[in-house]
């Protein structure tokens, strides 16, 4: 079943969404000046530019770039003392990598379900999952909205636990008036094609700590030591180098950083009004998070406002309506054939996965013109679903 199908007629929205990625001449230029340089990998002065930069916008003393969000994360967790026999708490409701990243380690990911209203990391079961072989603990602000540091951060403290910050969706939120990625021994950012600043891929590792800064440094590039022998390699590593392409784009990139936030905040406090007893829950704000970066707008969608019409259904009917909404993951982490597909109990995350949907960054750049055709679209398939519902559909 189809948008058009469901409700008949013309959709609610024809016109195109606002374009992704947004460039211009200076990423051209950039781009220019790395192609003439003739220094292209990472070594690349668009690279160090970047490094400098990046660490300024987050507020600390160090930045590490890579070459993606999961590489960052695997060289993060090698250097707080991850390896075989060490458990390391995620969440649940996560990417992939952020799990898959502690296996690469050598560790093991432990999965701590979710908050039903913020889709973070619920603390009191990651407190409840604490044993005496756990190192680490990695939050993810998910779709840019801070965990509760006012709770993470004492707890993290009082068991003896390492924060790796997974920031890969909140670039320019905060808690507090503070940078989200000030706030763990380490934090990783991801710069993929849909993050809300990219370059393509890319990824970097922000800290305070120069011991751990020369660590990772050293673990992304093969082992050496910064300033050392070309040949010489103190362990086994990788090649997680940045290239100066992604670099060059990233600098264009991090100049539309703070104006971009500023609409997708205002775009998402704007759709939280608006949908407010249309059948679909926006995930919480929390005060605290004076910025809010809106990689995502999620969203619960309770079937039994639809007429029971399955979720996927529901799904199809608000693309048809040219609005190009995706369901969320399909299953929490615990359950992915990849860890034993069965690892613990998430049951919230469990719910969440059976009626999620997202909203994309790049949609929160629009007008509220553009964003009263969301709205408008979800009243026209609630109205006609609801209508046309004899007997609960339930999926």
């Amino acid at each position: 079943m189809n948008g058009l199908a469901l409700t008949g007629g013309t959709p609610v929205r024809t016109r195109p969404w606002p374009a992704w990625p947004v460039w211009g001449e200076e990423e051209e230029a950039q781009l220019l000046d790395v192609l003439h340089s003739g220094v292209w990998g990472g070594y690349s002065p668009q690279v160090a530019k970047f490094e400098r930069v990046f660490a300024t916008t987050v507020g600390t003393q160090h930045c590490v770039s890579m070459a993606n969000g999961t590489v960052t994360l695997v060289a993060a967790l090698r250097a707080l003392g991850v390896r075989p026999g060490i458990e390391v708490i995620v969440p649940t409701y996560t990417f992939f990598s952020t799990a898959s990243a502690v296996v690469l380690a050598g560790g093991t990911p432990v999965f701590a379900d979710m908050e039903p209203d913020t889709w973070n990391m619920d603390l009191g079961h990651a407190e409840s999952l604490i044993t005496s072989d756990t190192l680490v603990i990695v939050p993810v602000h998910f779709a840019g909205l801070p965990v509760d540091l006012d709770r993470l951060l004492p707890m993290a403290q009082r068991h003896g636990l390492k924060v790796l910050e997974d920031a890969a969706h909140a670039l320019g939120s905060t808690w507090r008036g503070r940078q989200v990625g000030t706030f763990g021994a380490l934090a990783s950012f991801s710069f993929q094609a849909a993050k809300n600043v990219t370059g393509g891929e890319g990824g970097a590792l922000v800290t305070d700590d120069d011991a751990l800064c020369e660590r990772v440094w050293s673990i992304g590039n093969l082992g050496r030591r910064r300033g050392g022998d070309w040949y010489v390699h103190d362990e086994p590593a990788a090649n997680y180098r940045m290239t100066g392409w992604s670099a060059a784009v990233l600098n264009a990139q991090l100049g539309r950083l703070d104006d971009q936030v500023e609409a997708r905040m205002a775009a998402g406090g704007y759709l939280r009004e608006q949908l407010a007893g249309s059948g679909l829950v926006p995930a919480a704000w929390d005060a605290r998070a004076e910025r809010h970066a809106h990689h995502l707008l999620p969203l619960r969608y309770l079937p039994e406002e639809f007429g029971w019409l399955p979720v996927e259904q529901f799904a199809r009917a608000l693309v048809a309506e040219g609005v190009p909404v995706a369901l969320g993951y399909p299953m929490p982490l615990n359950r992915q054939p990849a860890f034993g597909g069965r690892l613990g109990e998430c049951p919230v995350a469990d719910a969440v996965c059976a009626s999620s949907l997202w909203l994309s960054q790049w949609m929160l750049l629009a007008d509220r013109a553009d964003l009263d055709d969301i709205t408008e679209a979800v009243h026209k398939i609630r109205t006609h679903a609801s209508s046309h519902s004899s007997t609960p559909m339930r999926s």
